[in-house]
């Protein structure tokens, strides 16, 4: 056992940038899906069948800082009257972002397993490195003063954590109480609060494409803060890193990523609806994907009977992640009650797509109209990116937070008319 592993075996947990190796397995590596000759055991994949280049792998992810000369804001392109800046960078691997009730934006990673704190001071930003250590604390949210962080193997509560971000309290240990599966695959999870005040947890599948035990794996969960009353709310769901409820219908809306090794145009990714009242609805996988379109390896008879078609398509392999709905004044009023949706952008496809952020529009009929918003990531014409969006949060100024991890930077997105009639 570790020097770190026996401090925290005696339940306390030192802030600051060891912060928290005792409650967690060490540094992973990055966990890109994997190649296929590393394949899970449980995997279907045909690959023969796929017609695809059998050398496309994982995109890593840079664990160093990136120079904020380097940083490629001017390659960003907006609608008219839309800014795109800055707002705080030098976090490699940054995605997720919760903001807490004193204002700290708290940024959530994958492979470099960091949690970080992002604060403003005497009216300079900056950030630092809280946790670290932990195996891809994906997860965040926050509720009542208390940070939840979510990793494979650790849920854990840090409580009045804004008091004092260089001391941080003994977290709660939540883990047993929420009794998650330890997978890697698929395992990084995206929470948040809903406006039930249940903690909705998803649990992807621990494969590319398999037949899951349904009980415990490709579904969302909701608990109470404490990890009791534990419900399945939707069935079929491959691996979905970003959710929100509609701010009228209260409905939840979230995004899906189609499997992989199933030809370079699909199946697609997939923004859901969960209707009211359709607790525990399937979205069809394994054996359907999309908008009914049957797995072409893991074959059944009518596998689409009784599930529930995506309200709207993101593209092949596009990695449709962090989402909001936008409740804000200060954006045009077209985007009041929009999802904008960040594109992580593919790996398991030849010509790359995404890397970007785009804004559904519900419809009256339950599906969404889906629009391009933030461009200018991807070189089409090089085949080569400069960024990966991850997570979208809505700051109380009615401006946007994009979390880019390829960088390890978020942008503010703001609007301003003047600069419309400024063209």
């Amino acid at each position: 056992m570790s020097v770190f592993s026996k401090t925290l075996s005696r339940h306390r947990l030192c802030a600051s940038t060891i912060v928290v190796a005792a409650l967690c397995a060490g540094l992973s590596p990055a966990l890109a899906q994997r190649p296929p000759t590393q394949m899970n055991p449980l995997d279907r994949s045909d690959l023969g069948r796929s017609n695809q280049d059998p050398n496309l792998r994982g995109l890593p992810v840079p664990a160093t800082v990136t120079p904020l000369d380097k940083v490629p804001l001017e390659r960003i392109k907006l609608p008219p009257g839309f800014k795109a800046e800055v707002y705080a960078h030098g976090m490699p691997g940054a995605r997720t972002m919760v903001q807490g009730d004193k204002g700290t934006i708290f940024v959530g990673s994958r492979a470099i397993g960091r949690v970080y704190a992002v604060v403003t001071k005497d009216g300079k930003r900056e950030q630092k490195i809280i946790l670290q250590g932990l195996t891809q604390p994906n997860g965040l949210a926050f509720k009542d003063g208390s940070l939840y962080v979510f990793a494979i193997n650790k849920v854990l509560r840090f409580d009045g954590i804004e008091n004092d971000l260089d001391k941080l309290p003994t977290p709660v240990d939540l883990t047993a109480q929420f009794n998650l599966p330890a997978d890697t695959q698929h395992g990084w999870k995206y929470v948040a609060f809903g406006p039930d005040g249940k903690l909705y947890v998803p649990v992807g599948a621990n494969c590319n494409i398999c037949e899951v035990n349904p009980a415990t794996h490709a579904h969302i969960r909701r608990y109470n803060p404490d990890g009791t009353g534990m419900e399945i709310v939707a069935r079929g769901v491959r691996n979905t890193v970003g959710f929100d409820w509609h701010p009228v219908t209260r409905e939840l809306w979230f995004t899906d990523n189609g499997r992989d090794w199933a030809g370079d145009e699909g199946p697609e990714d997939e923004l859901n609806r969960l209707p009211k009242g359709k607790e525990g609805a399937s979205f069809g996988f394994p054996y359907c994907h999309a908008n009914k379109v049957p797995d072409q390896d893991i074959k059944k008879p009518n596998a689409c009977a009784g599930t529930t078609p995506a309200a709207a398509l993101m593209g092949p392999h596009s990695a449709a992640l962090g989402m909001v709905f936008y409740t804000g004044d200060s954006f045009p009023a077209k985007y009041k009650n929009a999802a904008f949706i960040a594109r992580h952008g593919s790996w398991n496809r030849t010509k790359r797509f995404g890397y970007d952020i785009v804004v559904a529009f519900p419809q009256k009929d339950g599906t969404a109209r889906v629009e391009n918003f933030l461009t200018g990531l991807l070189d089409t014409e090089k085949n080569e990116f400069h960024g990966r969006p991850s997570h979208v949060m809505q700051m109380k100024d009615g401006s946007l937070l994009i979390g880019d991890e390829l960088p390890g930077v978020l942008y503010r997105i703001s609007y301003d008319a003047k600069r419309v009639a400024a063209r």
